[in-house]
């Protein structure tokens, strides 16, 4: 078996431990110390997070989605797919360095979705964007490991109440917070539901085909009035 190979490696900002890059063959991994946050091999759950979303807004003319997270862009490309022409996405990625590998050594994982006219890429804080730019219709948030995350404390700012509340005043009337976890919460489950949102748990699995890891979607609808 092809030993793995360090490409490079990123400061997470407010974080301790760096991401690395590394690469296996044709398979690539986005490590932070020794959890790995990400795989070439394993976009199912990524996928479903923007298919779930689009889903509950079909039929809604120019949705404007905003995406927490580039990783390896499994969310985009599906974002891509199944919200159609009209649609205008932005992503917003905390760390450059992980724009840099999306053009360059991870180039053949993405194609061709970060050219797509539909798309902006924003290197920031995808929380800063949820409190100036409000009118999305949907809020995509692939960032850390979920509510609990373990890459920089500050995350957690965007999943405990103030920042739950900050992402339903962003949203349109009908609007879907879809927030992808590595494993369960209830508690973050409780606090979408005070926050004000109609909130669904979906399980699904890491791999595409229903295979992997079980990894969790939440789906939070504000109110249409």
């Amino acid at each position: 078996m092809n030993p793995w190979v360090r490409l490079d490696t990123a400061a997470v900002p407010g974080g301790s431990d760096q991401l690395r890059l590394m690469q296996r063959g044709d398979e690539f991994s986005i490590m932070l110390g020794t959890n790995e946050l990400m795989n070439s091999r394993l976009s199912g759950s990524e996928e479903a997070l923007a298919q779930l979303a689009a889903g509950r807004l079909a039929g809604r003319p120019h949705p404007r989605i905003l995406i927490g997270g580039l990783g390896m862009g499994f969310t985009l490309r599906a974002a891509l797919a199944a919200f159609g022409a009209d649609a205008s996405i932005v992503v917003a990625e905390l760390v450059p360095e992980v724009i840099a590998w999306a053009k360059g050594p991870l180039a053949p994982v993405f194609g061709t979705c970060l050219s797509d006219p539909r798309v902006s890429i924003i290197a920031g804080d995808v929380g800063s964007l949820i409190a100036r730019a409000p009118g999305y219709d949907a809020i995509l948030l692939d960032v850390d490991n979920g509510p609990e995350g373990v890459s920089r404390a500050e995350n957690d700012r965007l999943y405990d109440a103030r920042g739950l509340k900050a992402s339903r005043a962003a949203l349109t009337p009908g609007g879907i917070l879809a927030v992808w976890s590595s494993g369960p919460s209830p508690s973050f489950t409780r606090r979408m539901q005070a926050a004000g949102f109609l909130t669904e748990e979906v399980r699904t699995r890491a791999r595409s085909g229903g295979r992997g890891a079980r990894h969790i979607i939440w789906l939070g609808e504000k109110a249409r009035v």
